[in-house]
């Protein structure tokens, strides 16, 4: 497995907050929905509610 970074915006309750997370997974893709679920488990948000902007190897 190859180490991802992701990074993007997701909407806090006081405006948009960046973030930057690296982690290992089999693809781009699969980053991207790891980065979703974990989103969406702790801070329970929408898919709409996270933008990404950049996947890097």
């Amino acid at each position: 497995m190859d180490e991802y970074t992701v990074s993007g915006e997701w909407e806090a309750r006081d405006g948009w907050q960046s973030f930057e997370k690296a982690l290992e997974a089999e693809n781009e893709d699969v980053a991207v929905e790891h980065i979703y679920a974990e989103f969406g488990s702790r801070h329970g948000l929408k898919r709409r509610q996270i933008e990404i902007d950049e996947v890097a190897a």
